[in-house]
């Protein structure tokens, strides 16, 4: 039986609690860290199709080095726009960016972090366009498809722990799409992953959800506390504008203050993990 015929019928069964075949079963090891970026850069394109989903008109390229293949994503969208209007009525956005820089920067900074959130990222000319290049990441589904087939992971401290990470991922780069459940992918080892940041990055100098952020990894905020502009601008200097790197850490400065203003409410043990 093939792999994805196993996947589907894991899927398909009520009385398998997992969500996919885990990727530490897989034949070959998941690519990662510095050979999945070299993978990227280098691999040559052997197919390419539209994604078929989004606005970015992004594409899904199969690469391959002659050893190994394996698929990405594509993007080439590269907006600036002084002043943007939503349909939603709300107030215009000043200096509005949808760009396949911020998918590279998202990663960067996700390394600085060490969260190990977003997919191996690399900037990149094909065919004389330059954009993101993007692990493509197999054997996994959307948080919309795991709420909906109602999927729980096996170990809820791990999970937890995860989407409180995840949460203060969204709102120190303010992602205003944080509630799409699209952009969250899970692994069959119920892994969370981060995806589609090219709308991230954007200029709010204020928290959307800052009620969401209760409890928070020791690490992260150990982490973010060592954030400073030359550090960013050395990072991510390529791909962000002075006024992205500055109100980031606006906002990280409003994460670390509501971090302190919670232990001294509740004790630290009851904040801050593990």
């Amino acid at each position: 039986m093939t792999k994805k015929k196993v996947a589907s019928v894991l899927l398909a069964s009520s009385l398998v609690p997992a969500l996919l075949p885990s990727i530490s079963d897989a034949s070959d090891p998941p690519l990662a860290g510095q050979e999945a970026e070299e993978f990227l850069q280098v691999a040559r394109v052997v197919e390419s199709r539209d994604l078929g989903a989004g606005v970015t008109q992004s594409k899904r390229l199969t690469l391959s080095n002659g050893e190994r293949t394996a698929r990405a994503v594509w993007k080439t969208i590269n907006v600036y726009r002084p002043m943007q209007k939503f349909s939603d009525g709300g107030f215009p956005e000043i200096g509005f960016r949808d760009s396949y820089k911020n998918e590279i920067a998202a990663y960067e900074l996700d390394k600085l972090l060490v969260l190990h959130l977003v997919p191996p990222t690399v900037e990149r000319r094909i065919r004389g366009e330059r954009g993101s290049l993007q692990l493509w990441l197999d054997d996994t589904i959307t948080e919309g498809e795991r709420m909906s087939r109602g999927l729980t992971a096996p170990d809820t401290r791990r999970w937890n722990d995860q989407i409180h990470r995840l949460r203060i991922w969204h709102q120190l780069i303010d992602d205003r799409d944080f509630n799409n459940i699209h952009n969250v992918l899970v692994d069959g080892d119920f892994r969370i992953w981060a995806i589609d940041h090219s709308r991230a990055f954007r200029l709010g100098k204020s928290l959307q959800t800052p009620e969401g952020l209760k409890r928070f990894d020791r690490e992260l905020v150990e982490r973010l506390g060592d954030l400073d502009i030359d550090l960013l601008r050395a990072g991510l200097g390529r791909w962000l504008t002075k006024s992205q790197l500055e109100t980031l850490l606006v906002r990280r400065d409003l994460i670390l203050d509501r971090v302190e203003r919670l232990v001294a409410e509740r004790g630290e043990e009851s904040v801050l993990f593990p």
